[in-house]
Formats: C-alpha cells, structure tokens, sequence
C-alpha cells in the first residue's frame, strides 16, 4: 500500500456560474457548462457523442479540510462523511452525471455540473443506466443515445 495517488488532470472546468447547486440535479435547467480537455487527451473523445450522459470525475481543489461526522444539506441526522456527498472529505474527489449536450473538437458542453470554474477533471467516464444503475437491467437502456448494438 502506497501513502500517496498523483493524479494528472486531464482538463478544466469552465463555468460562470457563482453559486453551485447542492447536488447537479438541482442545477439551473439552461446552464451549460464547458469542459475543456487537454488536447493530449482529446483523442480519448472518440464516440463519446453516443452516450447522453457521462460521469465527470474531478478533484475539488477549492475543498478545505474535512470531518469525519458531518450533517447532510437535506437531514438533520449526523452521517459519517462516506455516508454523505459532501464535498469535503480525506480525498475532496467529486464525481458528476451529468447530461451531455455536444462536443467540439476538445471542448464537451453538459448540463448539471455542479463543479467551479477552473476545477480540474481527473476522468470521464460513458454512464450506463445497466451498469452505473443495476436495478435497470434491461440492455436497451445500457446506451442512451444513437447507439446500435
């Protein structure tokens, strides 16, 4: 086992927006967002474009420390902080689903990120409702968008 991860970002948020929603579902619904990925990385788009919805993996660089005990936004029951999504943990590492919209060349345009401006992304990931939602077993919903199989 290792003490430390170095993670290399692989691109940057880019929003205007000045006050995150609690979670990206509550996101205002005509906000687009803008993530660019460094152009050492953009090859890695190919085909993205056929899925609806991604997860964004990023690293919540404006997090500061974190409690292990902490009260969730919408309950007044104390959770350890791996019961909760609260942003600030051991390892302020933040995931999103969020709706993708299209793509140019390096730049990917979705909707419900709930990240800020010049937040480094870490991954992104193809959401599968078969596998990121394993209640939704039938295989026509595995791929949302244009996809044959």
């Amino acid at each position: 086992m290792t003490d430390t991860a170095i993670f290399r970002p692989i691109g940057v948020v880019h929003n205007l927006i000045d006050k995150l929603p609690v979670q990206p579902v509550f996101a205002e619904e005509d906000y687009i967002a803008k993530i660019e990925i460094f152009l050492e990385y953009a090859k890695g788009l190919y085909k993205l474009e056929k899925f609806s919805h991604i997860i964004v993996v990023m690293y919540f660089h404006k997090s500061k420390g974190y409690n292990l005990i902490v009260k969730p936004h919408f309950d007044d029951e104390l959770r350890g902080v791996f019961a909760t999504r609260s942003p600030n943990r051991p390892n302020p590492i933040a995931i999103s689903t969020v709706k993708l919209e299209k793509i140019e060349k390096n730049i990917i345009y979705v909707k419900n990120l709930d990240a800020y401006d010049g937040t480094p992304v870490l991954d992104i990931k193809p959401h599968s409702p078969l596998v990121d939602c394993p209640e939704a077993k039938n295989p026509k919903y595995c791929f949302s968008r244009k996809t044959e199989r």
